[in-house]
């Protein structure tokens, strides 16, 4: 009965995601016009593709943007060293996130951007690529997507499955139940990131025999190699940094950078030499923060211009894509932002940890909560939250002044960082080989 609820649920769906579909088709012009979807590449977004697709066995990697786009390239190399047979193909939504994964991504993987979610683009993806396994990275699930590849017999995963409060609360409704209900029913595996998330997908009527545990793929993300560019890169600024105090507020929202310039000020008054970089969340918001900077009367570069850091720079904002990971090494400290604002969700800190910085963060973590608890359980000192601007400023005062302290913090991240993302890859390889692919390719591997 409640299955029959969610197909009739589905149907509506469907129905009004084709009629939608000439206003989608509108909403991705406009968006175009303003440079958040790809100048040449946007009908990718409708299921029209712009490589061709290679014979053989084929494995769909799909991520919504940057940070989930990260946590997915770790296992796709693994997946690759693994099975060479196997062709990859990796989709993201955001244009963000294209520029920074295209030059991450191994040679021979294709990308694509991913569809939108109606009928007539998803069906036309599906038919063209016609993909074995599709593995969805963390709270992507889309119902034409999953009910078309379930009819067409594609094996699903959900990797790194979180569900926020909110959108557990809007699943739960009435309406919006047995729709989920019968999505989930359709996934082979379900990776949760947490107990919490494997009891809101149980709560969701997912079926436990596909629920497993393999840790945070967001660890393995700190714990790749550097290119020799992003080595280059980080050896330049680290000679501009020397025998300076420097700290990193990295991905840094809207409204954000108001509490990272008034730390900035009252910190300058006891250390005149300090630096302070700015990362923005988004990039465009660097001109703006540069032009608040000068509006204090404080002395600002910014990377999208190659200006350099000088003795007399204070603040270097960082307003360029893809190199937050190689800034982590310049700083010994790192305040990770999105989360000093109510509203916000925090951000991945496990990279920062990876580095050996002395990590901060705000109070609202949000869907990040379960990593700062982990590594704090693993050490306590490896991640130090902080309640507004009094008392970051209170910490990084600390950490500046005691370098025993400051050690320990970072020395207790790393540790912490190391601990945790020991086995991540190994143990999700495992869980795919054993869900997915022995399901899938039964025949080739026994």
């Amino acid at each position: 009965m409640a299955g029959d609820k969610g197909k009739l649920v589905y149907m509506v769906y469907r129905a009004v995601s084709y009629g939608l579909s000439p206003l989608l088709y509108l909403h991705l012009q406009w968006r175009r016009l303003r440079g958040l979807e790809h100048p040449l590449r946007w009908r990718e977004r409708f299921g029209r593709p712009s490589l061709p697709r290679p014979p053989g066995p084929l494995l769909w990697f799909h991520a919504v943007s940057l940070g989930e786009g990260m946590a997915a390239i770790p296992v796709i190399k693994h997946c690759i060293q693994q099975r060479p047979d196997l062709t990859i193909l990796m989709t993201t939504t955001t244009t963000s996130a294209f520029k920074v994964i295209k030059d991450e991504l191994p040679v021979g993987v294709i990308y694509q951007f991913a569809p939108i979610d109606t009928p007539a683009a998803m069906d036309a993806f599906l038919g063209y690529w016609n993909p074995n396994a599709i593995f969805l990275i963390e709270s992507e699930l889309w119902p034409n997507l999953i009910l078309g590849a379930s009819r067409k017999g594609i094996t699903l995963a959900l990797l790194n499955a979180r569900m926020s409060s909110k959108s557990f609360k809007c699943w739960s409704g009435p309406v919006a139940l047995p729709l989920i209900s019968l999505m989930l029913s359709k996934f082979s595996l379900i990776a949760p990131l947490s107990t919490l998330e494997a009891i809101h997908f149980q709560l969701l009527q997912a079926p436990p025999f596909c629920i497993d545990f393999a840790g945070d793929l967001k660890y393995a993300v700190g714990d790749v190699c550097f290119s020799k560019k992003e080595i280059r890169s980080v050896e330049d600024l680290q000679l501009q940094l020397v025998n300076r105090p420097v700290w990193m507020a990295a991905s840094i929202h809207k409204g954000e950078e108001e509490v990272m310039l008034g730390v900035h000020k009252v910190l300058m008054q006891m250390y005149p030499n300090m630096l302070t970089i700015i990362v923005p969340r988004h990039p465009q918001q660097g001109q703006q923060i540069a032009i608040e900077v000068q509006k204090e009367g404080l002395n600002v570069s910014l990377r999208s211009r190659d200006e350099r850091i000088c003795q007399r720079t204070n603040i270097y904002v960082v307003d360029t894509l893809g190199e937050l990971r190689s800034l982590y090494k310049l700083t010994p400290i790192a305040v990770i932002g999105g989360s000093f604002l109510p509203g916000l969700a925090g951000h991945n800190i496990s990279e920062a940890a990876a580095a050996g910085c002395a990590v901060l963060t705000g109070h609202y973590v949000g869907h990040f909560s379960h990593m700062v608890v982990k590594m704090q359980q693993s050490n306590p000192l490896s991640v130090l939250k902080v309640s507004g601007e009094g008392e970051l400023i209170e910490a990084l005062s600390e950490l500046f002044d005691d370098a025993e302290v400051l050690g320990a913090h970072r020395m207790a991240a790393k540790q912490a960082f190391l601990s945790l993302s020991s086995r991540v890859l190994t143990n999700i390889w495992n869980l795919i080989n054993s869900y997915v692919l022995e399901k899938t390719f039964c025949p080739e591997i026994r």
